[in-house]
């Protein structure tokens, strides 16, 4: 009989299969996430959707190269004073390489591409690129993670790219070199989000699994080094007037809600759930992206809406019961 002093077990979702495979035996495994992993994913969802909002405001005004250092800068010194509030030991010398590689493939990159994307596409179309991650992320985890591509998987990965361009009206704008530039920029972004996942999901600190790196720490560090590797560029990003307290305040609201909030829920996600399923939330960024431009900017929200949105969600939950967890996977999840 279980110790009825021990703590209620979480809520979980999930399907279940009978046999999966393991090195050595047979088990039953159910492919399941827990109520406050998928809470966090939504959420993420929600603040990444209104990122694209404020990049809209404020690149303009501030330009793409200095709205990306200043949403590092500001979210890397909100992390770094967490971090040394809460003890996170960040081991600078032994962690740098990983956390320059994250920094570059987490920050530099997108953040750099998605305010470039900015100046030339609607935010809801940077959104649907965006989207792609978990595509990528899917490809690689097969390279580099050994996960089994499944034909579920694949289902639910091309559905949700069908989904948020049903969701936008994916095709309405006209092809041009800055349409064009923009889009190879956001799917860059796209492709670097999924690499910085693998880094994490390989480096990462992740229930009785030991010597891996904190998972704050790696949030923390990734944006330290990230904003390093982007300063060379401040002296050629200086815009020629001054911005405006709106666009100031979005960048802030970029670097802070967007990107410290964000990557200190991400990056232990990453961890804990495994990347292809944690950048499924780029399935429900759209969708949160058309609701902020409705409520904020007066965008017009279209039947497509509640087609496409309908279809996103479907996409997400084949994405999030198509991988097998391994069973070291399977016992830090019940940790």
């Amino acid at each position: 009989m279980a110790n009825a002093g021990a703590s209620a077990a979480p809520i979980r979702f999930g399907i279940y299969f009978p046999e999966v495979q393991s090195a050595d035996r047979s088990f039953p495994v159910f492919v399941f996430m827990s109520f406050i992993d998928l809470a966090k994913l939504v959420f993420l969802a929600s603040i990444w959707g209104g990122s694209f909002i404020f990049m809209r405001v404020a690149v303009p005004e501030v330009g793409p190269m200095l709205t990306a250092l200043l949403r590092i800068a500001l979210a890397s010194a909100a992390l770094l004073g967490y971090a040394v509030l809460t003890g996170v030991a960040m081991n600078w010398r032994r962690n740098l390489k990983p956390y320059a590689a994250v920094g570059l493939f987490a920050a530099a990159i997108p953040f750099t591409g998605f305010s470039f994307a900015a100046l030339h596409l609607p935010a809801a179309y940077s959104a649907v690129l965006n989207a792609t991650a978990p595509l990528f992320g899917a490809l690689f985890s097969v390279l580099w993670l050994a996960e089994r591509l499944t034909l579920r998987k694949l289902a639910g990965l091309a559905l949700g790219i069908a989904g948020v361009a049903i969701l936008v009206g994916a095709g309405t704008l006209p092809l041009n070199a800055d349409t064009l530039l923009a889009a190879a920029a956001c799917l860059l972004a796209a492709a670097s989000y999924a690499i910085s996942a693998i880094i994490v999901k390989k480096t990462g600190r992740h229930g009785r699994i030991a010597g891996g790196i904190h998972p704050i720490a790696i949030a923390t560090g990734s944006l330290v080094l990230g904003g390093s590797i982007m300063a060379p560029a401040i002296p050629f990003s200086i815009p020629a007037a001054m911005p405006s307290m709106l666009a100031l305040w979005c960048v802030a609201g970029l670097a802070l809600l967007s990107s410290g909030v964000a990557q200190a829920l991400f990056i232990p996600l990453i961890v804990r759930i495994g990347p292809t399923k944690a950048m499924s939330v780029s399935f429900l960024i759209p969708l949160f992206s058309m609701l902020w431009g409705f409520i904020f900017l007066h965008e017009t929200v279209r039947p497509s809406t509640l087609i496409g949105g309908a279809i996103v969600l479907a996409a997400m939950g084949l994405v999030l019961s198509a991988s097998h967890p391994s069973p070291e996977d399977a016992l830090a999840s019940e940790a």
